[in-house]
């Protein structure tokens, strides 16, 4: 396969779909100091066209999926890099440990707003970690590092396992490293994640004591440190507790 040709082939649908009329404005979505450069696609209309383009490339290596994972995020489009964390979530069955260099990479260099860093962490990162959980250590490197999409992605990563009931011990660990951390982003990021774990019973089914553990542990963890948690986390981290937890949480 030229890969060149089938980039080609993947901007010439993208700018067919903006000619039929399937653009929206997405600059409203992102705030200061986010780069977020966009054809304007709709979500459901870019994952379409991944989807449809996956299916050339079945049978490749995924290394070489990779490669062309890569030269999507360089271009810095946000349409792109939903196609790129579409094909590289798609090989999450062949990932092998040293794919997680990869996405720390594509993470720390190429991701510039929070919906790069979501779609990236949620998905690929996700499953990665399912697949390979002593890797969730280094989550706890990435809460402290200076890069803001590091720092929400060791929460944001979390996300997906935490609604099946993973990692608990790991998630406050690192909703601690974060706990007063000064960026939005990351607030919201890491209450997101204290959310899921609350809400893990969605996902454990027929075990009401791991259900219960895990939604006296966040509230406990809330609690504890509501002094100083920003209200930006607290307020995600609470949103769907219990009415009466909520109040008690709320309470100053």
């Amino acid at each position: 396969m030229n890969y060149e040709r089938f980039l080609a082939q993947i901007k010439q649908e993208i700018i067919n779909n903006m000619d039929s009329g399937s653009s929206v404005s997405v600059e409203q979505f992102f705030k200061e100091g986010e780069a977020a450069k966009a054809y304007g696609l709709k979500a459901a209309v870019v994952r379409d066209i991944a989807k449809n383009a996956l299916r050339a490339l079945t049978g490749y290596p995924m290394q070489d999926i990779f490669a062309l994972c890569d030269a999507l995020w360089a271009t810095g489009y946000l349409e792109d890099a939903v196609i790129a964390c579409v094909w590289s979530e798609a090989q999450h069955k062949k990932f092998e440990p040293a794919d997680f260099a990869v996405f720390e990479r594509w993470l720390s260099t190429r991701v510039s707003n929070w919906a790069d860093c979501d779609t990236l962490c949620n998905h690929t990162i996700g499953l990665f970690l399912m697949k390979y959980p002593d890797y969730v250590a280094k989550l706890k490197e990435w809460a402290k590092s200076p890069n803001r999409w590091l720092r929400r992605g060791a929460a944001v990563s979390l996300i997906i396992p935490a609604r099946k009931g993973l990692f608990l011990n790991d998630i406050l660990e690192i909703a601690t490293i974060l706990l007063t951390d000064n960026d939005d982003l990351v607030q919201k990021g890491y209450g997101w994640m204290l959310k899921a774990a609350s809400l893990s019973e969605t996902f454990v089914k027929g075990d009401d004591q791991t259900k219960k553990k895990h939604l006296e542990a966040v509230f406990s963890f809330v609690m504890k440190n509501k002094p100083v948690m920003p209200r930006t986390a607290l307020r995600y981290a609470i949103e769907k507790m219990p009415p009466d937890l909520k109040t008690e949480a709320m309470k100053k």
